[in-house]
């Protein structure tokens, strides 16, 4: 993989991304995000956005008129781990608002710490409904599942399957999609034969396909992470359930660079869309920077969050937290432009519209489709 990056990615765990001459009143931010573990590309696709995001910061003349510098720590994909870091975050780094994490099931525990200690919290990936009640400090830079599994179900609905057996991961964010998903594909008129939820990180999945494929559903409907999804993939070819019926991913840039080609032929599926009006920009940046195109829809979203944390200090004129809250829910109002569109924010400070996108693979690749 050719890649321009500016920091090794092995020295990334606790990495300081630096682009600008350091100086003793430099504005400190945190991130938490995954650097290693089933969801290291995601987390490397949104190492990526922040670190754009602080040179374009810097190269325009920093935060207040100083450098901005985002410390970045691991998760490793683990609840405790994200919340060691945010605590190290807060309490060593004392920074004034941590970004993160990836994963739901991470992001609602982090997410409640700092709201815990007062320290405004950006969530740049997490979708499951439960992230509206982590809060006041903690705001949403992606939209909700209760709109993703509606734009879903549509889609599940047009391309004639009616009856369908759901595979989510069973956490905080897979529970959200597998109700909300059923919710909404019912008030359409269709049937979820079964709901199976899995616990990641099994070294097989056979149990789990074929309690989905004794419902003998016109498609199957799932949602997995990076290598957890790869191995579902792999299986669920090898036990034939992909020759047997279609297969639809619910957020499909989670699981497709982590699966092999020949495991994913025929695979549809949506997710959140990579960028909206005016964020061609950021995608020219990132692969005359990286020698490729994204990762995963998600180092926007990381990107926005950014830039809307150094345009909220900009308004409170400091890092003082009341001030500094205050600054993001008139900014969450007002709307503020990103990579990935509009930002606006409801009155839980949870985004309130969202691009999505159609996909099929082709090869190793997502093809959009309209």
């Amino acid at each position: 993989m050719t890649r321009k990056t500016l920091l090794p990615a092995a020295l990334l765990s606790a990495t300081t991304l630096l682009v600008a001459p350091a100086a003793f009143a430099d504005i400190t931010l945190g991130a938490v995000i995954p650097l290693s573990g089933s969801n290291a590309t995601p987390g490397e696709d949104q190492r990526r956005g922040i670190e754009i995001a602080v040179k374009e910061i810097n190269d325009a003349g920093g935060v207040l008129g100083e450098p901005l510098k985002v410390i970045v720590e691991d998760s490793a994909g683990k609840p405790q781990t994200a919340i060691d870091a945010a605590r190290k975050l807060v309490t060593v780094d004392q920074v004034p608002l941590v970004i993160g994490s990836y994963s739901s099931g991470i992001t609602l525990p982090m997410g409640e710490y700092l709201v815990q200690e007062g320290i405004p919290h950006l969530n740049p990936a997490s979708t499951s409904g439960l992230v509206r009640n982590i809060g006041d400090s903690s705001f949403s830079m992606v939209g909700l599942d209760n709109v993703s599994t509606e734009f879903a179900a549509k889609q599940v609905i047009a391309n004639g399957w009616k009856n369908v057996a759901v595979l989510a991961v069973n956490n905080a964010f897979g529970q959200g999609v597998a109700q909300e998903f059923r919710k909404h594909l019912e008030a359409m008129g269709g049937t979820v034969k079964t709901s199976v939820l899995f616990t990641g990180g099994q070294p097989s999945y056979r149990r789990e396909l074929q309690q989905l494929e004794a419902t003998d559903p016109d498609a199957y409907v799932f949602t997995a992470y990076g290598t957890d999804a790869a191995l579902i993939m792999q299986e669920s070819f090898e036990l034939g359930l992909q020759q047997d019926a279609p297969w639809y991913s619910i957020l499909i840039t989670m699981m497709n660079k982590d699966t092999a080609p020949e495991f994913k032929q025929g695979l549809t599926g949506m997710d959140v869309g990579y960028l909206g009006a005016g964020g061609e920009g950021y995608a020219a940046t990132y692969e005359a920077s990286y020698g490729e195109t994204f990762l995963s829809a998600y180092g926007g979203y990381a990107h926005d969050a950014v830039l809307f944390a150094a345009k909220a200090i900009e308004m409170a004129g400091s890092t003082d937290k009341a001030a500094l809250l205050a600054a993001i829910r008139t900014l969450g109002d007002e709307g503020f432009s990103g990579a990935t569109g509009e930002i606006r924010l409801d009155a839980n400070g949870q985004r309130m519209s969202q691009p999505y996108l159609k996909f099929k693979v082709e090869g190793n690749d997502l093809v959009q489709v309209d």
